[in-house]
């Protein structure tokens, strides 16, 4: 029985901890307010991960060290910067095993589907941090001071799932309102269910091969967001919502109150064109499948009408 430190106790992160439970390892959570799943084989620790020196004690002894952190969407250029390098740094001092939630704003917009051989052309502030990232475990893991992989995934479903799409069109679905979405309504887009993210990395994490190299999480649905919507609103019991594209104007007076939508005029392309993931290799060599689309859109409708509840 091995020691697995995960960085974050997100929805992810806590996915990822309890998979690894289950399966027999020891794992210690580590989280800024000591938070995470509830189970006899993991120890939730309080500790600010952009303390190098407290990292590396919360990670003696560790076979792998997930990073599953997730700073603020409008703060990643200040807050992800400190808190990769201590986890870099952390995974170096321990010699654990380093395995990277991460994303695909680090390829840019891409005309076609998108491959891991593609290589890192962000021209977005966030894709940029995301893209340095990559490239700075990469560079530890050639100098040979760190084994580390990366496991990318597109936008999230399922429990807990936090995404543009989570935010705007499901509380709009289950309350029956019209819904307006900042992208094209009809073309094909890559969903990740959030247990399909963490069983990738934690394949990744067993895996010799997968070091020094990236992968996608296998993709629950390539729907369009007019086709999900719909199939959404059928799991939900509720009827298909009127669809319209919200425009640049509205989007930024969406902004003007609120931090995290602010964010969003530089990501638009994501939502404009085809954004599809190849997971080719991720299922032939990790042997994963994605989880069926109607079990992660009912997760996802349970999941939000438990949050809606408890907001009341």
């Amino acid at each position: 029985m091995s020691l697995h430190v995960v960085v974050g106790a997100g929805p992810t992160g806590s996915a990822v901890a309890r998979l690894l439970a289950e399966s027999g390892e020891r794992v210690r959570v580590v989280s800024r307010r000591g938070a995470g799943p509830d189970h006899p084989r993991i120890e939730r620790v309080a500790v600010d991960a952009r303390n190098v020196e407290a990292l590396v004690e919360a990670a003696k002894g560790a076979t792998a060290l997930f990073n599953c952190a997730m700073p603020p969407y409008d703060q990643w250029p200040a807050e992800w910067p400190p808190l990769a390098g201590a986890l870099l740094s952390a995974a170096e001092r321990t010699d654990a095993d380093y395995i990277m939630l991460g994303n695909t704003y680090g390829y840019g917009a891409v005309d076609g589907p998108i491959t891991e051989a593609l290589p890192m052309a962000a021209t977005t502030v966030k894709g940029q941090v995301r893209a340095q990232m990559w490239i700075d475990a990469l560079a530890a893991h050639q100098a040979g001071r760190v084994r580390v992989t990366e496991v990318r995934a597109s936008e999230y479903l399922g429990a807990g799932a936090a995404s543009l799409y989570t935010m705007l069109v499901v509380p709009a679905v289950l309350a029956g309102q019209p819904v307006s979405y900042p992208g094209d309504l009809d073309v094909p887009h890559s969903w990740s269910h959030t247990g399909d993210v963490a069983h990738t990395l934690v394949a990744a994490s067993r895996y010799d091969g997968a070091f020094g190299r990236a992968w996608h999480v296998p993709s629950t649905s390539d729907l369009s967001i007019r086709t999900l919507t719909a199939r959404l609103a059928e799991i939900a019991g509720t009827a298909a919502p009127a669809l319209s594209v919200m425009s640049k104007e509205e989007l930024q007076r969406l902004g003007q109150t609120d931090p995290i939508m602010a964010e969003i005029p530089e990501m638009r392309y994501l939502y404009q064109q085809p954004h599809v993931l190849d997971s080719t290799r991720t299922e032939r060599e990790l042997d994963l499948k994605p989880a069926p689309l109607d079990d992660v859109l009912a997760e996802t409708v349970k999941s939000a009408t438990t949050t809606l509840r408890s907001a009341r």
